[in-house]
């Protein structure tokens, strides 16, 4: 019931900007995982455009992903709905069956699955609260990792790359 001032998002939205600019690093030993994985690499997100470009400049990371970022924005019904997933596929040409996914949230795997999509599910984000890896299990991951370095061996022994 409490009014908020014309110009609040706005001001939530420049906070949290300067924040990351300010913050942000990439994950422990995410640069190794993205060179060694093969074929396109894609940004799925639920945040905006903008704030996906910036998050994966100030990382230096948008070198792995080019023009392959996706955002909720793009389609009519955001995660849990498979609909980001399957505008990915769309996009890239690549099916979802041949498509693994890291997700760090119970709606990204439950929507990487019904997009039929393998779900790994991530809990070493600072965010990641006591009880996420169950959460993220019982979402559908086939996996969860706490460290990228896992990755590889995970996404060897679920899919033979």
């Amino acid at each position: 019931g409490v009014r908020l001032p014309a110009k609040f998002a706005m001001s939530v939205s420049a906070a949290i900007l300067e924040r990351l600019q300010l913050e942000l690093r990439a994950m422990p030993h995410v640069v190794h995982a993205l060179t060694w994985l093969r074929g396109p690499k894609c940004v799925a997100s639920s945040s905006s455009p903008e704030r996906v470009r910036l998050s994966l400049e100030l990382t230096d990371l948008d070198r792995f992903f080019g023009d392959n970022l996706f955002s909720a924005s793009e389609v009519r019904n955001g995660k849990p709905s498979p609909d980001l997933f399957l505008h990915v596929c769309s996009r890239t040409g690549v099916a979802a069956k041949d498509c693994f996914v890291v997700e760090d949230s119970p709606a990204g795997v439950t929507a990487a699955v019904a997009a039929g999509m393998i779900a790994i599910g991530f809990i070493g984000g600072s965010h990641a609260e006591p009880n996420l890896a169950t959460l993220l299990g019982r979402a559908g991951a086939t996996a969860v990792i706490a460290d990228m370095r896992a990755l590889k061996s995970t996404v060897v022994n679920l899919r033979g790359f």
